[in-house]
This record gives structure tokens, sequence and C-alpha cells, in this order.
């Protein structure tokens, strides 16, 4: 390499690293304009909202008075629609019957208004991370997948992806904001102290277009079951806090002004398990790509390599989740708890894998 090209590509490094911290300051904004969105769709409002737009109550009308007309798109212009209907699940016999909560906002258009400010900020900053992924890859003329600092970058930048392709889709995912745009921020936050590693070129043995298709699929299908195992652990509280309505108690004032925001906890459990059924196949291909890139590079398809044994016990793991879900009737805690531990595998395969354990994978470094 001439010392024109190497100094371009330490340059372009460096336009990386700064992108990456930019694109944290934008995240950090879009966390305190969720926490806003939360805070000012608070109980209260959610209940004088719910109060005016039933009727319900003593002085309704008068509650009516100071709480904003909510309509659709469509009618009479352009308002947005900040009420959804009440959409009630039925995952199976002799499960609640629960209508969806109002999100985050809590159906207020101050709280609506914060909520969008932190999607455009989470787009913002998406883009920003997105474009240092890029100039990390070509500081380096190579997939940007080499070592867990390039992985973990990448990984929180399809993890934020894939959320915002589901709001584009109109889905209702607007409540996993907050806790998307907190786990990315502590994901890039370890990645930058103690991940670090400057931009240098691969072994001989990861010289292959297997490198594009098999880690780009790892980091994808990480992605994506982080946002079922974060509907996972969301539904845990759900469905806690309606078991104790069910039984007659009360949960404390701010339990109830974040849960009752939630989606309902049959359609919590529904949506992770969809999302996760949807990628399983993914992950699948994933590890017979690696073994046919391990034949490749080393001249065997599978070695038990701690690596290549903790993306079995993964597979394995969400494996017995689907097929309990689809022939054990398995719905609720129980999957919720087993989904959970699937992804506790694949985070410790990331983590725990690549640092504490040595094998053929450890050659990339942290």
């Amino acid at each position: 390499m001439t010392p024109l090209a190497a100094a371009a590509n330490e340059s372009l490094a460096e336009i990386s690293n700064y992108l990456i911290y930019s694109s944290m300051a934008v995240y950090m904004l879009a966390f305190f304009a969720h926490i806003a969105e939360w805070t000012f769709g608070s109980r209260s409002k959610v209940g004088r909202t719910a109060a005016a737009l039933t009727g319900a109550g003593a002085g309704a009308s008068e509650d009516a008075a100071s709480v904003p007309t909510l309509t659709a798109y469509g009618q009479g212009g352009d308002t947005a629609v900040l009420d959804r209907p009440k959409v009630t699940t039925r995952s199976a016999a002799g499960t609640r019957d629960v209508p969806d909560g109002p999100g985050a906002a809590g159906g207020t258009v101050q709280g609506d208004l914060y909520g969008r400010i932190a999607v455009s900020l989470t787009a913002l900053a998406f883009l920003v991370e997105a474009a240092g992924v890029v100039a990390r890859a070509l500081s380096v003329q190579r997939a940007p997948w080499g070592n867990m600092y390039e992985f973990s970058i990448t990984f929180s930048t399809v993890a934020v992806g894939a959320y915002l392709v589901l709001l584009a889709l109109k889905k209702n995912v607007r409540w996993l904001g907050l806790i998307l745009v907190t786990t990315v921020l502590l994901d890039l936050g370890i990645a930058v102290t103690w991940l670090y590693t400057d931009s240098d070129q691969l072994v001989p043995a990861l010289h292959s277009y297997w490198l594009w298709i098999h880690v780009s699929t790892a980091i994808f299908c990480g992605a994506v079951f982080y946002i079922g195992a974060a509907g996972a652990v969301l539904y845990l509280f759900r469905d806690s806090y309606e078991s104790q309505l069910e039984a007659g108690r009360t949960p404390g004032k701010f339990r109830t002004s974040v849960l009752e925001r939630l989606p309902s906890a049959a359609s919590l459990d529904k949506f992770s398990y969809r999302i996760n059924a949807a990628v399983f196949p993914l992950w699948t291909f994933t590890i017979i790509a690696g073994a046919i890139w391990a034949g490749d590079a080393w001249g065997r398809y599978w070695g038990w390599d701690p690596k290549e044994v903790w993306s079995f016990v993964t597979w394995v793991a969400y494996a017995c989740y689907l097929h309990a879900r689809a022939t054990a009737g398995w719905k609720g805690r129980k999957a919720a708890y087993l989904a959970l531990f699937a992804f506790a595998c694949w985070i410790w395969n990331y983590y725990g894998v690549n640092i504490l354990l040595s094998g053929k994978h450890s050659y990339a470094g942290v």
C-alpha cells in the first residue's frame, strides 16, 4: 500500500470514529425525547383522555374541555391519528381479552409530538451511524465485520434499521423506542470504550466472499432476535400487571402509568413469537454458511470450536421455543422465558465466547 493510500485510509478511519461518536450524541437526544414522550403521556393524561372520549364519570364534559380533540387522517384536514382503535387480542381459549394500550404518547398531542421528534432523531442517528460503518469499511477496504468493535457498531445499526422498517410498515412498535435507544447507547458505549480496534486487514483465512454472507446474516439475525427478546421482556411485565388487575390488586401509580400504555400481554407474546419465527430460518442458513466457509478455510465443516458449539446451542434453544409454541401450545410466561434463554445464548456466544474462550474464531481479536 502506498503512503498516500495509507493516509487516505487513516483519514477514513478517523471520519468513521467521528460519525460513530456523533451518532451517539444524536441517540442521546432521541433518548431524552422518548423520555418526554412517556412523561407527557402519563397516566393522568391517559385517564383524562379516556374520560373525554367515552364521556364516562362525573364531570366528563369539564375534562373533555381540557383534552385535545383527536381525529383521523382524511377527516377535516391533516390531523394525525393519536387514539388507536381498540384492538382486542384472543391468542387462545381461556386467555384474557384485553385491548392494547394507547402507546408511549398516551393519546395526547404533546406526547405524540415528542414521540415523533424521538423517531426523527432516531432515524437521523441511524443514518449517521450507518455512514460511520460505511466509512469504516472504506478505510479497511473490506466488509466491516472483522472484529468485535466492527460487529457491534453494525449490530446496533441493523437493530435500529429493523425498528424503523417496522415503523414504516405501520406496525405498532413505537413503544419499543426508549428501550432500543437505551440499549444501542449501551452497545456503542461498550464498543468505543472496551472493544475498539484500529483499522487493519484480516488474516488470509477470512479473505472470502463468505465473510459478506455468513457474518452479515449473523448480525441481522442477532439484531432481530434482540427485538423479539425486548418484546418478551415487556410481555412479562405487562402480563404481571394484567394478573394483578385480574386479581383485584392495585399496582403502583408509576407501574400503572407505564404498563397500561403498552400493547396487551397477548399482543406482546404474539409479537415476540412472530419476530423469532421469521428470523429463525435465516439463523439456520447462517450456521450452514459458516460450516461451508469452515470447509473452505480450514478443510473441515465442523470441529466443535466454541463459537460453533454455542451457535448450535442457540439454534437448538430457538428451535425448542418454536417447537413448544407450535406443538405443545406453549404461550405466555413459559414461552417468554425460553425465548429469553435462547437470546441469552446468542449474547454469550458473542461476548462470552469471543472474550473468555479461545478457538479458531479468536484470531480476529477483540
